[in-house]
């Protein structure tokens, strides 16, 4: 027999990137008084990640819960970025409504489309919420119109039509049902949850069934599967069959020896779990996305949508430059391996293969984004290692057509700078499907590109609007390939000697082009120091000091007036380096050098090639 659980509702938020998803949770935790009067709170306190503070992103979905007259709420803070799109399609499985955050001045994005979809899809009720209503240009009227519009296009049903719309300032932490009642707090978005949210549903005499959407790790009690009780009770020290939908061979006696609800920011130990509640276990080794823990004597695996398939690729390598192994602590392909293997415990996206050389290992992922997070949390944890150019995936068709990932681009730009961004768009074999003036005198450009248009774009693309255009991408499956195209236009400055740079060698290179480096770093044959402004690469020598003569004063030296180096991000020295040059990347630094080093070999090698 199924009932609702009247107690508990189960949501999550979704929107694009930087729209206040994390910041709203911050409030709903402020204002359910889940912290102490006088607690210090950070703000964003759910992105717990080092990187999710910095960048100001989340990146892995986040459980926590609040209590709201007599009602436990779970809420599920989801990431923004497509990157990371994998992570909000699996946690919508535990969910049975979601809020739909949109900023009052950006409207609709393509993110919001996307998460909005697979909401869509799995029947979820939704509640919108217009976000930022204090931003000096916010435009709250003309965005429920383009939500609706998005709606329509996607198809809602009537009842999804019919969803509440409510006006907030996440910040400010207030939210409102018209856009003329005074603002006091986040009540009429709780009362919102409460009634236009269902309370779950399920048979809680039934067999066991919990469907486990994320998984958490831990290293001292390992893996820990969340997910939600759909059917039945679950309890501690009960025997239940490990089963999986896509996998049929999967079939595994567990146990479960620790049991977790969550409130608050806390795992709280309980000791039993019925329908509706949203649960962590702790206990078992083999436990994985999309499996489904089952009691009872004939066990029945619920069915799960298949994660997204990586688009891009890198190659991972042991650092053997000359001066491999002087900053790093884990420096041996033993120490890159495991690391690699481990992060596919909690991250579903990613793919890694052991290569021909036991030195390289082939990672794949979702975006640029989704590899340059595990290349800094990796080199903070210590690590040394070389990353080769990101490559897309291809695939062929049942014809042999080779095929290859596109996306759709959305680019926002003042008036003056979007020829140049077609223009170059175009270059990169981008299709211009769509062009809208907004009020506020921005263009918005749509484009239909090959993921590998997009790889090394963003810093040119920055450069030439001068700062002030926005690009948002969304994958938009594979399509015939489209022919080759340049990814760089300027070539490399390399050094050739092995030594210590100093300010008269790096003042006469700095007229070639754009240095990377200062007076005072080491150096080494074949690593590059800079951009050339023309095509071609060219060896100099920053090592090189004056000659001393009889005839030279002591201040003649201090005339040398060196430009200040480039100093490249981790994402800019991705995206710079080429198809022939490399990536070493140690806790201190980051170097670009040439795949082959000695330059006689790197002649021969060019030749060969052409």
């Amino acid at each position: 027999m199924r009932i609702k659980r009247e107690d508990v509702r189960n949501v999550a938020i979704i929107a694009h990137v930087d729209h206040g998803k994390t910041t709203l949770v911050d409030q709903l935790l402020k204002q359910s008084g889940v912290f102490r009067a006088n607690q210090e709170v950070q703000e964003r306190v759910m992105d717990s990640n080092d990187i999710e503070r910095e960048r100001g992103i989340t990146i892995l979905s986040k459980n926590t819960a609040v209590h709201y007259k007599g009602v436990k709420i779970n809420i599920i803070d989801t990431p923004g970025h497509a990157d990371f799109g994998g992570e909000v399609e699996r946690v919508l499985k535990m969910v049975d409504g979601v809020i739909l955050l949109v900023d009052a001045f950006e409207g609709a994005m393509p993110q919001t489309k996307f998460v909005l979809k697979k909401a869509l899809e799995l029947d979820l009720h939704v509640i919108v919420c217009i976000n930022k209503i204090d931003r000096p240009e916010a435009r709250p009227n003309e965005v429920v119109d383009e939500v609706l519009e998005l709606l329509m296009d996607l198809g809602a049903s009537d009842e999804q039509l019919d969803c509440p719309f409510l006006y907030a300032s996440a910040k400010a932490g207030h939210a409102m049902i018209d856009l003329n009642d005074t603002p006091k707090d986040m009540a009429p978005l709780f009362d919102a949850i409460l009634k236009y949210i269902p309370a779950p549903q399920g048979d809680p005499d039934a067999d066991t069934q919990v469907l486990i959407s994320t998984i958490d790790y831990n290293e001292y009690v390992g893996r820990i599967g969340v997910g939600k009780v759909e059917n039945g009770t679950i309890a501690v020290n009960q025997e239940l069959t490990l089963l999986n939908h896509h996998d049929t061979s999967k079939r595994q006696k567990v146990k479960i020896s620790k049991l977790y609800e969550f409130d608050g920011l806390n795992k709280i130990e309980v000791k039993e779990a019925t329908v509706g509640s949203i649960v962590a276990i702790s206990g078992i080794a083999e436990i994985h996305i999309g499996d489904t823990l089952c009691g009872g004597d004939n066990p029945e695996a619920i069915p799960f949508q298949k994660i997204s398939e990586p688009t891009i690729a890198m190659n991972f390598m042991v650092n053997d430059s000359p001066l491999a192994g002087q900053e790093g602590k884990y420096i041996t392909s033993r120490h890159l391996r495991d690391r690699l293997y481990r992060e596919l415990n909690t991250d579903v996206s990613l793919r890694v293969e052991d290569t021909e050389t036991t030195e390289c290992f082939k990672v794949s992922g979702r975006g640029e984004l989704h590899l340059s997070v595990l290349i800094e949390n990796m080199r903070r944890e210590g690590y040394e290692f070389a990353v080769s150019k990101p490559e897309v995936l291809y695939r062929t068709d049942e014809r042999g057509k080779k095929l290859e990932p596109m996306e759709i681009a959305y680019v926002d730009v003042p008036e003056e700078f979007s020829g140049t961004v077609i223009q170059k768009l175009s270059e990169r074999k981008g299709e211009l499907q769509g062009m809208s003036t907004a009020s506020d005198g921005t263009v918005r450009l749509e484009f239909h590109i090959p993921s590998r248009g997009l790889i090394g774009f963003r810093g040119d693309f920055l450069t030439s609007t001068k700062g002030t255009g926005i690009l948002n991408t969304m994958f938009d499956g594979y399509a015939p390939y489209k022919g080759d195209f340049p990814y760089r236009k300027q070539g490399s400055l390399i050094a050739f000697e092995a030594g210590e740079a100093v300010t008269y060698g790096l003042f006469a290179a700095q007229e070639r082009g754009t240095l990377f480096i200062g007076p005072g770093e080491k150096v080494y044959c074949g690593m590059v120091v800079g951009q050339n402004g023309k095509a071609e690469d060219i060896e100099l020598n920053v090592c090189k000091t004056k000659h001393l003569t009889n005839t030279r004063s002591s201040s003649a030296d201090d005339a040398l007036k060196l430009t200040p180096p480039k100093v490249l991000s981790l994402e800019q020295a991705i995206e710079f380096i080429d198809q022939d040059e490399l990536l070493e990347v140690t806790p201190k630094s980051l170097r670009i050098r040439k795949r082959i080093l000695d330059p006689r070999e790197r002649k021969r090698a060019a030749f060969k090639k052409n």
